[in-house]
């Protein structure tokens, strides 16, 4: 089990939260940034990118939280749908959709003269068209926590937000380790995570998910399963798993009723007891590598031990985080709370 090592690190972590930001890059006397990417790339900057492409909701949402939401030229597609734009930054959702999880339109982005170019791991195939036409491109993976606390740092040293970003991280690590102390003597309860195609799906020990269930003081039953990312299960392996929560994500293409209706899941504790759960909120979904991924640690945390973590200091911490590092206020009801 991976729960004592993710506490640990979490503790250790919060003790080193008030420290400048450290990772991978450097910057020397002449201005000059090198940083190492999340694809082992040593990538070098004159200066901080001023003008920035990000292909990537996930890194998107890092920039706004960074200070960086003006020097975006142009973002993914479907930047219409994302309620945390419309929020915090809705003046990206007027900038070119250059990309998608699928790909990038190089030319366009050329066009739009970018400092930088910020692709997931999945575009790494496009890197070399941008490198020819001498445009710096980082490759970023924030698919476990690790990766991406990584990825924070990477960013802040590219945009020149390392003081930001060493906040922001240090939030993060803070509220992590708070989490871990909390549920670090309590009964780990068994929680399974379906996938938005289908509840008979769920994510591996590779997945930040996985991790994030163990930090709210869960033990994540799919952490056995170690082989690529999200993979398909059956019914027969969710029975002898027989998880105590059953947690489903937002825009799932089921509903949890369909999950209670049906007759091969019968027995399950998690039915029984109807503790099926759908990750908030309005806003964003929370189950993801973002900034706001803190408040489903939070949140998950008070739905597994509410005698230690109460709604109250959830919404309050919500409220705190949206404020401090979006600059908008919100309400019970977009954190999915009626």
């Amino acid at each position: 089990m991976k729960s004592g090592r993710i506490i640990s690190a979490l503790l250790a972590a919060a003790l080193l939260s008030g420290t400048v930001l450290t990772g991978c890059g450097t910057e020397n006397g002449s201005g000059e940034i090198t940083v190492t990417d999340q694809a082992g790339r040593v990538v070098t900057l004159s200066e901080p990118a001023d003008s920035l492409v990000s292909s990537y909701y996930i890194s998107t949402a890092l920039l706004v939280a960074l200070g960086c939401e003006d020097n975006l030229c142009g973002i993914e597609m479907k930047a219409d749908t994302r309620e945390l734009y419309k929020l915090a930054a809705p003046q990206l959702l007027d900038l070119p959709a250059v990309g998608s999880g699928k790909g990038i339109n190089v030319e366009e982005t050329a066009a739009l003269s970018p400092d930088l170019v910020v692709l997931p791991a999945r575009l790494s195939d496009s890197v070399a068209s941008f490198e020819e036409l001498g445009i710096p491109v980082i490759v970023v993976n924030p698919e476990t926590q690790a990766d991406f606390e990584a990825c924070v740092t990477l960013l802040a040293e590219v945009t020149g937000k390392t003081e930001r970003g060493s906040d922001l991280l240090a939030y993060y690590r803070d509220k992590m380790a708070e989490a871990a102390a909390l549920t670090a003597d309590l009964e780990r309860p068994d929680v399974y995570l379906a996938s938005s195609g289908a509840y008979l799906r769920t994510c591996t020990d590779n997945m930040y998910q996985s991790d994030l269930i163990e930090m709210a003081g869960g033990n994540c039953v799919s952490d056995v399963l170690t082989d690529g990312y999200w993979t398909e299960i059956s019914a027969e392996q969710l029975l002898l798993w027989n998880p105590e929560y059953i947690l489903s994500v937002q825009g799932a293409d089921y509903s949890l009723d369909d999950i209670r209706a049906d007759t091969a899941l019968s027995g399950l504790k998690a039915v029984e007891n109807d503790s099926l759960y759908v990750f908030p909120s309005e806003i964003e979904a929370w189950d993801y590598p973002t900034p706001s991924s803190v408040l489903g640690v939070l949140w998950l945390t008070y739905q597994l031990h509410p005698e230690v973590y109460t709604k109250d200091q959830y919404v309050t911490e919500a409220k705190h985080f949206y404020k401090t590092y979006f600059d908008i206020g919100v309400t019970e009801a977009q954190l999915g709370l009626e």
